[in-house]
């Protein structure tokens, strides 16, 4: 019998992401570390790190309330990010395509002057740089594919579903926050102060 394989990054961090989308609530890193190899799979040792790289690129949520981290992810932020992620990969892949199609114009005419001079030297090289740029944007974007704003468009019949989540997650703000303010006497102003919560802040 051959032996299970095991889980790439990649897959670890998808079925992490599953775990916010599907529990839609917050928890702290040793809750995580239970849930994620019994629900998910994803190894006791490598529950920190996969953490970590959702959280740097932004797709989980860490916040200190108290003197203790909580982390979430809602769909319907997620689905947000990615339009934003998107869109400024394009963007980025757009300006820097611009920008090698101008030391390519700059090149050619360093081409027709002396052979081996220096500005020629720096615009190849530049150009070379720019390259590589814009290869490793097109291989980012194409993660993105399946968020493309034409498939997002066909999915706007499920704005009943988005609307759902987001009441969800307003209840969890608010069980949060009364949690916040027993467990640690802060007052719900405040609280509303330093997450950025504003004063008609409701159900949708």
């Amino acid at each position: 019998m051959s032996k299970k394989k095991g889980l790439s990054f990649d897959e670890k961090r998808t079925r992490m992401l599953e775990l916010f989308h599907e529990t839609e609530d917050f928890w702290q890193l040793k809750d995580i570390e239970k849930m994620a190899p019994k629900q998910k799979g994803i190894t006791p040792q490598s529950v920190k790190e996969v953490l970590d790289s959702l959280v740097s690129d932004s797709l989980v949520i860490c916040e200190k309330i108290g003197t203790s981290n909580y982390f979430w992810s809602f769909p319907s932020e997620a689905q947000a990010l990615r339009e934003r992620s998107l869109e400024k990969l394009r963007k980025d892949h757009s300006d820097l395509s611009e920008q090698k199609q101008t030391l390519e114009q700059s090149l050619e005419e360093a081409k027709a002057g002396k052979e081996d001079s220096n500005d020629r030297t720096q615009v190849n090289e530049a150009v070379k740089e720019l390259e590589a740029t814009v290869k490793a944007l097109t291989s980012q974007m194409e993660r993105y594919k399946d968020r493309d704003p034409a498939y997002l468009d066909s999915q706007r019949k499920d704005v009943d579903v988005a609307i759902a989540a987001a009441n969800r997650w307003t209840d969890n703000i608010f069980t949060v926050r009364k949690y916040v303010q027993k467990s640690f006497n802060i007052d719900g102003a405040s609280f509303d102060q330093q997450f950025g919560i504003k004063d008609d802040f409701d159900y949708i």
